[in-house]
């Protein structure tokens, strides 16, 4: 009896040598809809469905392949005796090859305007439930989900498909069809008001390897979210440079975050996951160049993301100083040429949107994942909450909100000194918020005067404003909520320092 092969992909690449190929090591070929007819017109014989269930597709097709003819042929333990009586009983033959993929539901509600109901029915149901039934008996049935395995598959077949191989294909059918049912899981749960599901299941399709992880003993791979909108490094594309690695992808990340804050032309320079350099300007060239002033030390070998494209006066600029990546949304030629002459420097082009759609941030802790919104709080800086006798100028409202955008991307414990467009000073990750106010004042060093300081926290004593109003800080930025917030007030005041309070803080771990 000839061995049966069941073709049903919506996936048409490298079908019809896939095929011819399975009819020439004489596998008799069953097939469904328009996988049928692609091979039909190949002139290659195929059955239908219905003519080894002797039964109809129904209800437009929603029911083709739910038979016992179908799924006997794929459960039955060829090994055991009393389920091959059975097959031969109720006249059912095996079926020794799956090759399946699925209805387009990725796709589909990726679509402008996709209804609920188009959703619905790109919801597969026999196709997962024939892959899962092969992939169960995969010592007995090959199965196939990946267009890219069948040469495999075919040299397999011709000589022996083994053990590990045939259990390798079948792993990565239940790894397809867990992907695909936690799309149509996150689809519809977004439809309802669980943001955090008695389950939380989440899905990412692989970029590419990397060549270590943070690390070099550590191995990692770099993973994207289907469908994501927003502007992302997963979809970025390289125009030149080596290969990124696991930490350039996080800097990376970091500055694109940052430089997302801003409609305005704006520049940001990051080291070590923090921006050392923000700079906003009528031009990309101005911005870039205030970015740089904010701290010239540490942008050396740091990642820069601008909002802008990339003109030829910018790429001259940037072409200065070694840097690892350059992310914008685009690049002149003429800044291409110049800068593609560094062969290693890495250039992205991103497109620079915010994801409309509130999104989670998820982190791994040992055993376990905390899943949160993204940070996506921000305030109007007409609407804060003055708490000093005196009221912040026009001028020091501006860099306020300057420096509240920053601060909410460094490391906490997080103070930003800025002034004029221009981030001037960061202090980054300290135990302590005075620690983290001194680094950043000393890196301002003179230029402090007349600055304003952004705190991702409130202040519980008096010592930061202390600090700030010794270097020259005529305003502050921070959360307000300390019991002892009165403390700071009167150091404020006593300085002559305006101080406003947004009621939200930053944190970041």
């Amino acid at each position: 009896m000839k061995k049966r092969a069941l073709l049903s992909v919506s996936n048409k690449q490298g079908l019809t040598e896939f095929a011819k190929q399975l009819h020439e090591l004489d596998y008799e070929l069953i097939s469904t809809g328009g996988t049928k007819r692609t091979i039909e017109e190949a002139g290659i014989p195929v059955l239908s469905i219905s003519e080894i269930t002797d039964f109809p597709e129904i209800m437009d097709g929603r029911v083709k392949t739910l038979h016992p003819a179908v799924h006997g042929g794929l459960l039955a333990k060829r090994g055991n005796e009393d389920h091959m009586q059975q097959l031969d009983e109720l006249n059912i033959q095996t079926i020794d090859l799956v090759a399946v993929n699925l209805y387009p539901f990725k796709d589909t509600i990726a679509k402008p305007g996709v209804t609920e109901a188009d959703a619905i029915e790109n919801v597969d149901i026999g196709g997962p439930t024939m892959l899962r039934a092969a992939a169960k008996s995969f010592e007995d049935v090959a199965v196939v989900v990946d267009p890219a395995d069948y040469d495999e598959v075919i040299a397999g077949l011709q000589d022996e498909l083994t053990y590990e191989k045939r259990r390798n294909l079948a792993a990565k059918v239940f790894r397809h069809t867990a992907n695909y049912d936690a799309m149509i899981a996150e689809y519809f749960t977004t439809k309802t008001e669980e943001a955090y599901p008695e389950t939380y299941t989440a899905t990412y399709e692989k970029v590419q390897s990397l060549r270590y992880g943070e690390n070099p003993h550590q191995s990692a791979s770099f993973y994207k979210k289907a469908n994501y909108e927003g502007a992302s490094l997963a979809q970025a594309e390289q125009l030149n440079g080596k290969e990124l690695s696991y930490n350039n992808i996080q800097d990376a990340n970091a500055a694109l975050e940052v430089v997302l804050e801003f409609e305005q032309p704006a520049a940001v320079a990051v080291k070590h996951m923090n921006p050392c350099g923000v700079g906003v300007g009528e031009n990309i060239y101005d911005a870039y160049v205030k970015a740089y002033e904010g701290d010239p030390v540490s942008i050396f070998g740091g990642i820069v993301a601008l909002n802008r494209e990339v003109d030829e006066a910018t790429a001259a600029k940037l072409k200065e100083i070694f840097l690892e990546i350059i992310i914008a949304p685009s690049f002149s030629q003429e800044a291409l040429d110049l800068l593609t002459k560094k062969k290693n420097l890495r250039l992205l082009t991103v497109e620079m949107k915010k994801a409309e759609q509130q999104t989670h941030k998820l982190t791994s802790v040992s055993g376990g994942l905390l899943v949160q919104d993204t940070d996506e709080g921000s305030v109007d800086v007409t609407e804060l909450e003055v708490a000093t006798s005196r009221k912040p100028t026009d001028q020091e409202l501006h860099d306020l909100k300057l420096g509240w955008k920053v601060v909410k991307h460094v490391k906490s414990n997080a103070i930003v000194i800025a002034k004029g467009d221009r981030t001037l000073g960061v202090g980054a990750g300290q135990m302590n918020r005075v620690g983290a106010a001194k680094i950043a004042l000393e890196q301002a060093d003179e230029q402090a005067k007349g600055s304003i300081m952004a705190s991702d926290a409130f202040f519980p004593m008096p010592d930061t404003v202390e600090a700030a109003a010794e270097a020259g800080v005529t305003a502050i930025i921070q959360p307000g909520g300390s019991k002892r917030d009165q403390d700071s007030i009167d150091a404020c005041d006593k300085h002559g320092i305006a101080m406003v309070f947004t009621r939200m803080r930053h944190f970041k771990h």
